[in-house]
């Protein structure tokens, strides 16, 4: 038989809910925030007693709620009910929480939440921790969610969002979900892929980030990688060429690493039709002429003739695969794009590595730069492209160094 006290605790917990199931939008705000106050950072067994054993009937309700499609697109205390249902998911010891929360919908409802466009960042945000304490339960709670396409939401609003702190919840979110997961990893490492060509520098940052760390793990890289991390280079930050660096070096470990070598080598030579665009919107004064600025396939020059030298630095068998494939040459194009100082110092720096460390480099590029631009070079090779006249400029871009046959004697010499 059950005691008094805990007949009056039962009958408590019963008007409590006929009170939520009777109360309006602005009551059960209120009920919320006084839930919010009395139980934040409650374990399992405290909320139970606080609940007269029935703290699920309560979860139950607010789940359902949370089911309500008016109330997620309208309703003003979604960021509470949200907070609510965290109190359970993040309670210790509660994991039969999280396990009512799943069987109830509750996952299925915060992918839903993510796809909506008329929320608000933040709770959004509130959605993205849900979905990490469900992940946190084991890995077939991370298995459901990207059975649910959990990874295309997370990856879609990671790329979209406009806040950096609900990105970097997804970072966690979508890195967790890459652990401890074999049988989805590839989904959560294409998933990350497929955010690189975004408009979001902080999301491209944050996806290369992770796929880095992912790397280690999976060992091998799909060929779909090429052309994304690649576009990367384009970015003006340099936060996101430094992160898309760093994956170029853990990818040198891959069968990619051909394909990745031979387009980065091809991006020192930009088409010339493509080397500039006239800003076309409208100027406020018609009799002023806009600045032309340099497109994005310079920015992505400068990028790759600067990962070129940290790769071959890295490594002698791929500054040897870069020389086959004609480096050389991009590096010195790229020294002669005057409309471009960033190419010329990225690619002057790459450059020297390979004149100080091949002596066959050095005699074409001695050859070709001449005595004294040649000595300017190796004097001060972060600063010498300065003294090229346009006529000097253009000759290194037009001059074909082929390095490579010389590499391929030398191997062929040594064999």
């Amino acid at each position: 038989m059950t005691s008094v006290k805990e007949q009056e605790a039962i009958r408590k917990l019963m008007v409590f809910l006929q009170e939520w199931d009777s109360a309006h939008k602005v009551a059960r705000r209120h009920m919320l925030n006084n839930f919010i106050k009395s139980n934040d950072g409650k374990t399992e067994p405290e909320l139970e007693l606080e609940f007269a054993q029935g703290a699920s009937l309560f979860l139950a309700r607010l789940t359902a709620w949370l089911r309500m499609t008016h109330l997620y697109m309208y309703s003003t205390c979604l960021n509470k009910l949200l907070k609510s249902i965290g109190i359970f998911l993040s309670a210790a010891s509660g994991h039969r929480y999280v396990i009512e929360f799943v069987e109830i919908g509750g996952v299925l409802i915060l992918l839903e939440i993510l796809g909506l466009n008329r929320l608000k960042e933040e709770d959004k945000r509130e959605c993205v921790k849900l979905l990490q304490l469900v992940a946190n339960a084991g890995r077939k709670y991370k298995e459901f969610i990207c059975e649910s396409y959990g990874v295309q939401s997370l990856a879609n609003f990671l790329a979209t969002s406009n806040s950096a702190e609900a990105q970097e919840d997804v970072q966690v979110l979508l890195d967790s979900l890459g652990h401890g997961n074999p049988k989805y990893q590839n989904q959560v490492y294409n998933g990350l892929v497929a955010v690189l060509p975004c408009a979001s520098p902080r999301a491209q940052q944050l996806a290369l980030q992770t796929l880095v760390v992912m790397q280690d793990m999976l060992g091998e890289a799909p060929a779909i990688l090429v052309e994304p991390v690649l576009g990367t280079l384009c970015s003006v930050h340099l936060d996101v060429q430094y992160e898309a660096i760093q994956l170029l070096k853990a990818l040198m470990a891959c069968q990619v690493r051909p394909a990745l070598l031979k387009s980065l080598v091809a991006l020192l030579t930009p088409p010339r039709e493509k080397a500039f665009t006239f800003c076309n919107e409208t100027a406020k004064d018609p009799a002023t002429l806009c600045p032309r600025e340099p497109m994005l396939v310079y920015i992505q020059q400068a990028a790759a003739a600067k990962a070129i030298g940290v790769l071959a630095k890295e490594s002698a068998e791929v500054a040897e695969e870069l020389i086959q494939l004609k480096v050389v040459h991009g590096l010195m194009v790229a020294v002669g794009n005057l409309d471009h100082a960033a190419s010329q110092r990225h690619a002057s720096t790459s450059l020297e590595y390979f004149v100080r460390t091949f002596p066959f480099v050095e005699e074409h590029v001695k050859a070709a730069l001449g005595h004294t631009l040649f000595q300017h070079f190796m004097d001060s090779p972060e600063t010498w492209y300065t003294k090229m006249d346009p006529v000097q400029a253009e000759e290194l871009a037009s001059n074909i160094v082929d390095s490579a046959r010389d590499m391929a004697r030398m191997q062929s010499a040594e064999g």
